[in-house]
């Protein structure tokens, strides 16, 4: 047996220690402050106790500072929420607290709920038991001690879980001072390494272990950070997304709604179809002799979606169609799209086709269906009904690069013309499941490391690139574009998937040079992705101050005097000549009033008309969110808002045009 352990450090030293150091040990031989600073140990990158034995391996030593300690604090944050709970409201039973995204939560079991009152009374105990900076200690317990001490406590849900553990897997109980909890580990030092920058967030209803039949727990969510300035950063965004929201910006702007009859699809008002249409028409502008507009059923017979595997694969989240009557023969199912792709392939299939028509590029903006549960459904970003912006490339292997390159080209230029800067290209590489060969995969993965090097040297920097091993589609490597809004929050929207299964499946071919049948490679593209989300991300990103060239309403007219109505009449006619969307505002009330009524609903452009402004020919401007105002004759008024409400597409036309 070994009385040494090998540790390799980060600098690629290594040292021999006896068996049975730990790594608060380790710290110490190194130097009395890194252990004074040190939380936790990596060993081989996985992260243990300090007062763990070390084993042979690489091994780091983890600050407070450190990122991977975050994950430490929030754990022990949720264990000092627990014993904070059980100190205030004895008998309160404890079940299960975990780390998730920005934070932590603990399920409690109580017989009377947490109200939001009781947050700030359970922080100031956390704070208190911090302060004492207990020591967290590890022991490991039999299964029956443990069912016996919990169960003594009358904490029947810790039994069950206790109960849950597979046989063989060590059984560990963490302490802080007196108290203690069933936990995974690891833990860092001590509670007072957890610092103050906190907070508990909100409470919520969750049944135990997620079951409808079980018991309602209350869940109490909160989040803490490495410093008071990440905390406060944290808090000023989810203030702003609140602000942002784009349910209470669609409700505010009348663009929409939603109601339980239609669980997921959206009913479009008036203002809001006009933006989504806008939408639409920029991007078909975009396609515009490179694509192929066409349009594939909606509803199709499930034969067809057995073929390509999606009713094997996918089916939980179809909507399957037959006819309502009760008295018909025809008992076909039918499901409704929940992708347009094999759709697409059937014509493409239609009529034989060339190596010389090769790259053909078929788009749709197709309205799909895919089943989310209910709890999971959220506004315009997560529905059951949508609209995407999708479009399949068949061509050779060898025109995948430059058709892949060109995509990208396209993705990155329409984002920019929506204000997007910031754009992360990751190219997702194969999963362990998959089809085609590993020849295939090879050639389209080297295909797509080179795009995405070209991406980021024709970018200059300004795009960022990475991989996401194992992450790609089961038929194909991927590229997903992820975009930063206004606030610093990702949104995935964009993707390139290379795809070898479809076309086989449905039996796909060209004719190649040699006369030969050969296999196209299909390419999968979105750039919105869904156009219903990417509206809302919109709305999001501008906090409802749409640019104006794709706002629903772009132009407010408003009269201060009834004697200043006929010339605003004009005003409003020459501006819709223009090309603007105007309407009117001739009611007896006063301007200010006007003003802040049409700033609330997000209108751009308020063009005021007074008796001095009907005699001079002149308006005056107001814009949303300034209180200053710049006068300007209707001439010019004119001009410079149809000019501003041109859209960029159109823009950098007008001026090619001008150039030559």
């Amino acid at each position: 047996m070994s009385h040494s352990v090998s540790l390799t450090f980060p600098d690629g030293s290594v040292r021999e220690f006896a068996a049975g150091t730990t790594g608060r040990d380790v710290a110490e031989s190194i130097s009395k402050s890194l252990a004074k600073k040190a939380v936790a140990i990596a060993i081989s990158g996985e992260l243990r106790d300090l007062s763990d034995a070390v084993t042979e391996g690489r091994i780091e030593i983890v600050t407070r500072e450190d990122k991977r300690a975050l994950e430490l604090i929030r754990h022990d944050a949720a264990h000092v929420m627990a014993e904070a709970v059980q100190e205030l409201w004895p008998g309160t039973q404890v079940t299960i607290g975990p780390v998730i995204d920005n934070g932590f939560y603990y399920d409690f079991a109580k017989n009377e709920p947490f109200t939001p009152d009781d947050l700030p009374v359970i922080e100031k105990k956390m704070r208190e038991i911090i302060a004492r900076n207990k020591p967290f200690t590890k022991e490991v317990w039999s299964r029956d001690r443990a069912k016996e001490v919990f169960a003594a406590k009358g904490e029947n849900y810790k039994v069950e879980l206790v109960d849950a553990i597979p046989e063989g897997q060590d059984l560990k109980i963490y302490y802080q001072g007196d108290w203690f909890d069933l936990c995974r580990g690891p833990h860092m030092a001590s509670t007072g390494q957890i610092g103050t920058a906190f907070k508990l967030m909100k409470v919520a209803g969750a049944y135990w272990r997620g079951d409808s039949n079980n018991p309602m727990l209350t869940r109490i969510y909160g989040t803490a950070w490495h410093t008071q300035e990440e905390l406060d950063q944290y808090l000023h965004v989810l203030a702003e997304a609140e602000k942002r929201d784009h349910r209470r910006l669609g409700r505010e702007m009348d663009l929409f709604h939603f109601q339980e009859e239609g669980p997921g699809v959206v009913f479009w008002h008036g203002k809001g179809w006009r933006i989504f249409q806008s939408l639409v028409a920029y991007m078909r502008r975009r396609l515009e002799g490179d694509y192929q507009e066409v349009n594939a059923p909606q509803v199709l017979d499930k034969s067809l979606w057995e073929t390509s595997g999606h009713w094997g694969w996918y089916r939980d989240n179809m909507f399957k169609v037959t006819v309502a009557g009760d008295d018909t023969d025809d008992d076909r199912v039918f499901a409704l799209k929940p992708m347009n792709c094999p759709g697409h392939i059937q014509i493409f299939k239609h009529g034989l086709k060339s190596y010389r028509e090769l790259p053909v590029r078929l788009a749709e903006f197709g309205a799909v269906h895919r089943y989310e549960p209910s709890g999971a459904l959220h506004g315009l970003m997560r529905v059951r009904g949508f609209t995407q912006d999708d479009a399949h490339i068949f061509c050779t292997d060898e025109q995948m690069a430059a058709e892949c390159l060109k995509i990208n080209d396209l993705i990155l230029s329409v984002y920019e013309d929506f204000g997007f800067k910031e754009i992360v290209v990751k190219l997702s590489t194969r999963p362990e499941k998959r089809v085609g060969s590993d020849e295939l995969w090879d050639r389209a993965e080297a295909v797509m490391t080179e795009v995405l090097q070209t991406i980021e040297e024709q970018s200059e920097g300004r795009i960022k690139t990475g991989i996401l091993p194992g992450e790609g589609a089961f038929y194909g490597p991927k590229f997903e574009y992820t975009l930063k809004d206004a606030i610093g929050r990702e949104w995935q929207c964009g993707t390139t998937q290379v795809d070898f299964n479809l076309p086989e499946r449905f039996g796909a071919f060209y004719i190649d040079s040699e006369s030969e049948k050969r296999q196209p490679v299909m390419i999968h593209r979105a750039i919105c992705g869904s156009m219903e989300r990417f509206l809302g991300i919109l709305l999001e990103n501008y906090a409802g101050h749409m640019p104006l060239w794709i706002s629903p309403l772009q132009v407010v007219v408003a009269t201060i005097t009834s004697e200043a109505d006929d010339y605003g009449r004009e005003v409003a006619e020459r501006l819709r000549d223009a090309g603007l969307t105007v309407e009117t505002d001739f009611r007896n009330e006063k301007i200010n009033y006007k003003v802040r009524e049409h700033s609330v609903t997000k209108v751009p452009v308020i063009v005021v008309c007074g008796r001095r402004e009907a005699e001079e020919r002149s308006v005056n401007i107001r814009r949303l969110g300034s209180q200053a105002q710049t006068a300007m004759s209707l001439d010019e008024a004119v001009a410079s808002l149809s000019a501003e409400a041109m859209a960029p597409d159109l823009k950098r036309r007008s001026n090619s045009r001008k150039s030559v």
